[in-house]
């Protein structure tokens, strides 16, 4: 029931998830009344679904505390249900601070995990890279940012399909001495990780490069980063908007580049890029975004398929298993309060 074309536009999705992953089964909560004429137009996701009723949605602006009070709201009940074991992962367009908060709460996050992170694809030069944390947590001691690359490190491998992905630690240049002492501890028991490739530092444009794939930081810088990011490739089509429609010959010049435009559209389509990730938790959650389209949303499905189906909470514990708690710094020593 959550996003900005809903439930129209979820019903839409599951009919695409549906048909690319023939043997999933969807648990649908939300309005019955609403729902059920929906799925007599989506006979894939009709066919896939079990649906249960709930009277109530989190509305997009509420506070996570009041959502938090809200049980028997449609967001709720699938966060339960993943809670339960009886679903493997939620995907949802609804409230994001309400779904973090609840996720947090409600399913937990692995014994082994100090706190979760929010984690995304993004375009690059050499193909799709993976940011995290982007956002929930906006200060991180060491351990977390090791936690985070080990997180990062079975994410690529189970969505990305990469059998040794490379991981880099963002900070303000690429020598070893550079940056603080929580980024030089945490690249210092990466270095002795032998299960995990790890480059070393990266600066900021080393992500749009693909110079790793997977990319690890702070809350704060990450999701500056991404911001950022965005905001470049928003300027870029404007500008390129502008350059062919400046005049007759640069609209001709358009006709003439138009093949090429169409597979650098398909590339940066933000279609193919939505779902952001929680990872860290005793299950899987994937944030679509609010104003996605039913493609998009299907492609937030096929993440948390992808999770689900590799094995990604097992490949976590297996690479935490490898750094000891000994040898994690802690948060005193990184100097970040807690």
């Amino acid at each position: 029931m959550g996003g900005d074309a809903a439930p129209e536009m979820v019903l839409a999705g599951l009919e695409l998830a549906a048909e690319r992953h023939p043997g999933a089964k969807f648990l649908l909560i939300g309005d019955e009344a609403r729902l059920t004429p929906l799925l007599a137009t989506h006979p894939r996701a009709r066919a896939a679904c079990l649906l249960r009723h709930s009277a109530e949605a989190i509305p997009g602006d509420m506070k996570p505390t009041l959502a938090l009070r809200m049980r028997g709201a449609s967001m709720r009940m699938a966060i339960d249900a993943v809670a339960a074991g009886e679903a493997d992962g939620v995907v949802s367009a609804g409230n994001t601070g309400a779904l973090m908060a609840l996720a947090k709460i409600v399913i937990k996050t692995l014994p082994e995990i100090d706190r979760p992170a929010l984690a995304a694809i993004a375009p690059s030069a050499r193909g799709d890279v993976v940011m995290l944390d982007l956002g929930a947590n906006v200060q991180c001691d060491a351990r977390n940012l090791v936690e985070f690359a080990i997180m990062g490190d079975a994410f690529a491998r189970a969505v990305l399909g990469l059998p040794s992905p490379t991981i880099g630690l963002l900070n303000v240049g690429s020598e070893e001495l550079k940056g603080d002492d929580r980024v030089r501890q945490a690249a210092e028991v990466l270095r002795a990780d032998s299960g995990i490739n790890f480059h070393g530092f990266v600066e900021g444009h080393d992500i749009a490069a693909g110079t790793v794939d997977v990319v690890v930081t702070d809350g704060f810088t990450g999701n500056v980063a991404l911001k950022t990011g965005e905001g470049a490739l928003k300027l870029m089509r404007d500008l390129l908007r502008q350059v062919f429609t400046s005049s007759v010959p640069a609209r001709m010049g358009y006709l003439l580049a138009r093949p090429a435009l169409d597979r650098l559209r398909e590339w940066m389509d933000p279609r193919r890029y939505n779902g952001a990730i929680l990872l860290g938790l005793n299950g899987v959650v994937v944030k679509s975004h609010g104003g996605a389209d039913a493609m998009g949303f299907a492609h937030a499905v096929d993440v948390g398929m992808d999770m689900v189906t590799h094995g990604f909470t097992q490949q976590i514990r297996a690479g935490l298993a490898r750094v000891s708690a000994q040898a994690l710094p802690s948060a005193t020593a990184s100097g970040i309060a807690q």
